[in-house]
């Protein structure tokens, strides 16, 4: 690829590539649509048949989809579940690092002003009951601490009047994030399989115990027809290790999978990395980079995994029908970054790719119009917090970057923004047809996705006009990442 430096050049760059107010849409504020489910699922890239991807099963999330705005292009902030779940749950970009959540919460208890509430927060304080269940901040259960289960240690000060976390065989929240079948713990990665397919019901992994939970507390939300509830569910499947009961791997016998595309390793500027949270499980001496055989292994084991989230959301859906709530709750499901399955050589995340970026969003609710119809716009992560706001017809929260994405939330042919995202040094903007990456503060990359080359090829050279016109906004960006 080749490399270009561009000076930082400020141009009014063109409106047709901003955010589009739909003007002729109206959208109803909802009167009755008070709740929110909001389902968070960990290292879900939009490889889902309701994405495009016919060998996956994917039932009742493809179910979901057809009554939602389908958002085909949703960027996360930060291709790392710490970060992107910061800006999802405040709106605002940070800092980069797993531990940024974390940072905010002490800074708050050490009693810092100006630190803007957070999403739980800022409906909590217009009178929502807010429940958290599962890995839904970086922390399962959002505590830090040993085992992370320390009540004094929280990520999220004042979000949550409840925040739930079963643990079971596994004993702590940290047993529960990379745990196996029937309590099985990581305590040294290289000792712990990294994929596996045990006999047995939902249970016994994990994620079991978190929707049976979220089922339980779904009941109780629904009860109280007078106070309204953002409940709040984190899956932790697909995350590593793979692992999900046989029945859900069962599931893929016989099928093809699609060829890897971009299968080598880039050359010149770029975000690869050498997989290294993927690598450090027993692997059996196997690298699916170089073993084509064992990279299908994987992958099935990754979408069966994937097929073991998609039962239980099928499962809390099932008791949001049957409770009556669905009646007047909106239903969020966010992959909160995407996931490389040898896409540029990365078996993992932590990546400006496209895929290390590019996660599912789905948004339901039951006027909506045009239900079912997908959308192409780019919209990003941060954006959520001010959209849900809308929805419900709460004041706008305060002090966020992300701007609504209400005009295609009701209009699937409405233009899409700009989505930000960084990792470390580097730093990425994305907008239709066209990602800009900024390596190190001074060396750009342009990538064409109208072409078949995609994110294979460096096209700065050939379109200075593209470049002059994003990396302004990129930097403007930059600008805004704080440490709270």
């Amino acid at each position: 690829m080749k490399k270009v430096k561009v000076s930082f050049i400020f141009i009014w760059f063109l409106s047709s590539c901003t955010s589009n107010n739909v003007s002729q849409i109206t959208i109803k504020q909802p009167s009755q649509e008070k709740n929110i489910l909001f389902l968070f699922i960990d290292d879900l890239r939009p490889e889902l048949k309701s994405f495009g991807a016919k060998h996956i099963h994917s039932p009742n999330i493809d179910e979901l989809a057809a009554n939602s705005r389908v958002f085909l292009n949703q960027y996360v902030n930060s291709p790392s579940c710490g970060p992107s779940r910061y800006s999802l749950l405040t709106g605002r970009y940070g800092p980069s690092n797993n531990s940024a959540l974390q940072l905010r919460g002490k800074a708050i208890k050490n009693g810092l002003k100006g630190v803007s509430p957070s999403m739980p927060e800022w409906f909590k304080q217009h009178g929502y009951t807010t429940v958290s269940v599962g890995k839904v901040s970086h922390l399962p259960g959002g505590r830090g601490g040993e085992g992370w289960a320390d009540d004094t240690k929280l990520e999220m000060p004042n979000a949550w009047t409840k925040h739930l976390m079963p643990v079971g065989e596994w004993q702590t929240p940290k047993g529960m994030m990379h745990g196996l079948a029937h309590g099985e713990v990581r305590n040294n990665a290289k000792d712990m399989d990294l994929f596996q397919s045990a006999e047995g019901g939902d249970s016994i992994y994990p994620d079991g115990l978190i929707t049976d939970e979220a089922i339980k507390q779904l009941k109780l939300l629904s009860q109280d027809k007078h106070t309204p509830f953002f409940l709040a569910v984190g899956i932790i499947k697909p995350h590593l290790p793979f692992g999900a009961p046989k029945k859900y791997l069962d599931l893929y016998e016989g099928v093809e999978f699609p060829e890897i595309p971009y299968p080598n390793k880039p050359l010149g500027l770029s975000t690869w990395h050498g997989s290294g949270e993927f690598m450090k499980y027993n692997r059996w001496g196997k690298n699916p980079i170089t073993d084509h055989t064992f990279a299908e292994q994987v992958r099935r084991h990754y979408a069966a995994s994937v097929s073991y989230a998609d039962a239980q959301v099928g499962k809390i859906l099932k008791q949001l029908k049957e409770s009556g709530a669905d009646k007047n709750t909106i239903v969020v499901l966010w992959g909160d970054h995407g996931w490389n399955l040898g896409e540029h050589a990365i078996w993992g995340k932590h990546n400006l790719y496209e895929e290390g970026l590019r996660s599912p969003l789905l948004i339901s609710y039951p006027n909506m119009p045009m239900r079912g119809v997908s959308t192409t716009a780019v919209v990003e992560s941060a954006s959520i917090f001010p959209t849900l706001t809308k929805l419900v017809g709460l004041p706008d929260p305060q002090n966020i970057h992300g701007r609504s994405i209400i005009d295609q939330v009701a209009n699937p042919k409405a233009k899409g923004q700009y989505a930000y995202s960084y990792r470390g040094k580097d730093h990425t903007l994305r907008m239709q047809g066209y990602r800009l990456t900024l390596f190190n503060g001074k060396d750009v990359a342009l990538y064409d996705h109208n072409s078949a080359e995609k994110e294979t090829n460096n096209v700065a050279a050939l379109h200075p006009d593209i470049v002059n016109q994003m990396l302004p906004v990129l930097k403007a960006r930059m600008l805004k990442n704080d440490k709270y």
